[in-house]
């Protein structure tokens, strides 16, 4: 990093090709946030806690009794961070919000909950979602059949949606003029339900098995991708009688001559599969340029959206997906990274495995050694409550949040060398020699800083 200082102080690079260096740099150095805590209740402690619990008023640091689904965060001020939990309960959370509490800071108690929001039991969320153009309001999606609309002050359904079958996912376009939201559930056909009439427009058939995943293209507002049990990923033009624009084929590394970048080209492929098994996650990059898929094959490809080709990106072995739930992966803002090395992060059962999306290098290894515990205590027997169900991304800065099914809500933060250091020499005990020979090193800089600064 001083090589770039003392290149943008010469004039050698310009601000933001320093600016772009300094957010690489955090990027690389994410790590979880020990200090940063999500209780849903505060909880009194006794002596039976042991010395494992914090303060005298300790929270229990779960989210949600019953695991965390899903979670979103708004993309405006990147403020407000919603949960939804197994439970069919939802969380809001004011990231900003100052704690007063025993435990220090952040350790956060939710701005606003509702403990049920399932019409039939406590059947749970399975996505959730913000309105795309309005953070006081959210979608939710479950395994109840319904898609419901609700407010985030009150956090009460505005409009509930009966797909009739449980609903894996759901999508809103953040550039549409329309107000369409896609479904993806056990029916073989996407549902699109438009909010200001309140009903069903039609239905895209294609698939030939459940529909597990949706994603609206971030710059066309009537193309769409979907992914499902069937092992393919297909696209879509919503303003077409045939919607189906082709399938991707993980055997094409060449694409289609005259593709246009939305599915449509020359010669439409109808045949061909993305996955050897089910695809359970599809995102869009920033500018549309790329799509990446997850499967149960265990396997994630990027997809040329410029050719509909294969990318041939290799991750490695070290990805597992064995769930039918929504396992998307989750890119970071291109803006932070040189065009050509975006970073990706996916969610691997004990933890979060970060890739170079072009190139398919494994990066780092963000773990939490309470859910690598969890592992390696019985070897024998899966542990289902260390998955890593969500990830999302804070706006307007370089963080990163992540949810499990042990009910816990988790932060990942950048911390570099600078921050060891200024925190070993905040906690070490100064003596009077330290403190002489340390005041003598700042007069001599500030001699030699304005001796330079003096005109001669």
């Amino acid at each position: 990093m001083n090589s770039f200082l003392l290149s943008r102080q010469a004039g050698i690079i310009s601000p933001h090709a320093l600016a772009l260096a300094q957010s690489n740099r955090l990027l690389q150095a994410l790590q979880t946030a020990p200090n940063v805590h999500f209780a849903l209740t505060r909880r009194e402690t006794s002596a039976v806690d042991g010395p494992s619990s914090r303060g005298a008023l300790g929270l229990a640091s779960v989210a949600h009794a019953a695991g965390v689904n899903s979670i979103a965060i708004d993309r405006f001020e990147g403020r407000y961070l919603l949960s939804g939990g197994a439970d069919s309960s939802v969380a809001l959370w004011d990231l900003e919000s100052e704690n007063t509490t025993s435990d220090g800071p952040g350790t956060y108690l939710p701005y606003g909950s509702a403990a049920r929001t399932s019409t039939t039991e406590s059947l749970g969320i399975t996505h959730i979602s913000f309105y795309p153009f309005d953070s006081l309001a959210f979608l939710t999606s479950g395994y109840d059949g319904t898609v419901k609309i609700s407010s985030s002050e009150t956090l009460k359904a505005s409009a509930t949606f009966d797909i009739g079958s449980t609903v894996y996912s759901h999508a809103t376009s953040a550039v549409a003029t329309h107000l369409l939201v896609a479904c993806a559930s056990q029916h073989p056909a996407i549902r699109l339900v438009d909010l200001r009439t309140g009903s069903g427009t039609h239905s895209l058939a294609g698939h030939s098995g459940s529909v597990l995943t949706v994603a609206w293209h971030p710059k066309d507002e009537n193309t769409l991708a979907s992914g499902g049990s069937d092992g393919t990923c297909r696209l879509w033009d919503i303003r077409r009688s045939a919607s189906s624009l082709g399938v991707l084929d993980m055997e094409d590394s060449i694409g289609i001559a005259g593709y246009d970048g939305k599915g449509a080209g020359a010669r439409r492929r109808e045949r061909g599969r993305a996955h050897n098994g089910a695809v359970n996650g599809v995102v869009w990059t920033d500018d549309g340029q790329y799509l990446v898929s997850t499967g149960q094959d265990e396997r994630m490809r990027v997809w040329d959206m410029t050719t509909g080709a294969n990318t041939l990106a290799n991750f490695g072995p070290a990805l597992k997906n064995n769930h039918t739930t929504v396992l998307a992966p989750l890119i970071a803002p291109s803006h932070l990274s040189p065009v050509g090395s975006e970073l990706l992060y996916y969610p691997n059962p004990t933890e979060i495995l970060s890739f170079d999306m072009h190139s398919g290098s494994l990066q780092k290894r963000l773990r939490v050694a309470e859910l690598q515990k969890a592992q390696t205590a019985d070897s024998g027997v899966r542990n289902l409550t260390n998955r890593t169900t969500s990830l999302a991304w804070r706006a307007h800065r370089i963080e990163m949040y992540s949810s499990h099914a042990d009910g816990t809500i988790r932060c990942w933060q950048p911390r570099t060398w600078e921050d060891d250091a200024a925190d070993q020499e905040d906690g070490a005990l100064d003596s009077e020699e330290d403190v002489v020979e340390r005041k003598r090193k700042r007069d001599e800089f500030d001699q030699v800083v304005g001796h330079l600064a003096n005109k001669r």
